[in-house]
């Protein structure tokens, strides 16, 4: 909020050096936050992935940038920051992931980054399964032959998610600077295709949560991705989290998580909406 009004900030964004994304210049995305009146705005790409990260090496290319490129992308960030300083306010960033056993790596990413960076998401894209760790948001066909077929049940799929959110929550909040828990419910992605899970399973370990953002002083993001993705059709943040995080006093933070300029203002209407009716604890 900003002087009682609400802020118009997109927190989570893409640009050109995302394998999987347009590739648009990242001044494109500028320009369409600037076009729907955005005040500030945060550039937070996918970082390099140590090499062997996942098994399937030709996707791993697609997920993340190799690490010559790191320099390249700080370097372009930088330079929107100061070309459109006086239009926008706009924040260079990562979504970093969480990398369970392999955290130094991120780690030292972020030592590379230092003095640059002004804004941090963390995410959990990665589960152990078949073969070695997978993408949980890859396709649903990948989703039951490398992690349902390994654990046997979505609620033990899920279970084995939760309990990364939760070492991700845990890992971040000795991180410096300002910091966001990147798409919380990414592991619905694709719950149109796949076995149900029982909500109150999930509620209830996203429940869990709340205290453990609150301790580590770790927003949400509130990412409206969803609503594009077919097998979706939801915001990867419930409603009653967002209001449970703001009557804690956790920011709740719209991310748009563009990986296209025209996805920039995408979901905003609706995250206004939510905030307008979940009055935030001070």
């Amino acid at each position: 909020m900003n002087n009682g009004r609400l802020l118009k900030w997109n927190g989570h964004t893409h640009t050109n050096f995302c394998r999987h994304g347009s590739s648009a210049p990242m001044e494109d995305y500028i320009r369409e936050a600037l076009k729907h009146g955005f005040e500030r705005y945060t550039i937070s790409e996918h970082p390099p992935l140590p090499a062997g990260w996942i098994p399937d090496e030709p996707l791993m290319r697609e997920l993340a940038m190799p690490e010559k490129e790191l320099p390249a992308y700080f370097e372009a960030a930088v330079q929107m920051k100061r070309r459109y300083q006086e239009r926008l306010e706009i924040l260079v960033g990562l979504e970093l992931d969480y990398l369970e056993g392999r955290t130094g790596y991120s780690e030292q990413l972020l030592e590379q980054a230092a003095g640059r960076l002004d804004d941090l998401l963390v995410s959990v894209h990665y589960l152990r399964g078949r073969g070695g760790m997978r993408c949980i948001d890859f396709t649903p066909h990948d989703f039951r032959d490398n992690l349902l077929s390994y654990y046997g049940t979505m609620e033990a799929v899920v279970e084995a998610y939760c309990d990364q959110v939760e070492q991700a929550v845990e890992w971040a909040g000795g991180l410096p600077g300002n910091k966001r828990l990147g798409h919380v419910n990414l592991i619905r992605k694709f719950h149109t295709e796949l076995p149900e899970v029982e909500a109150d399973q999930l509620n209830e370990r996203l429940r869990r949560l709340v205290p453990a953002l609150k301790r580590a002083r770790i927003g949400l993001d509130v990412n409206t991705a969803g609503f594009r993705i077919s097998t979706c059709g939801e915001p990867y943040v419930p409603v009653w989290l967002i209001k449970t995080c703001r009557a804690e006093g956790i920011p709740c933070v719209f991310g748009s998580d563009a990986h296209k300029p025209e996805d920039v203002n995408s979901g905003w209407e609706w995250f206004a909406g939510v905030i307008g009716s979940s009055p935030a604890n001070p």
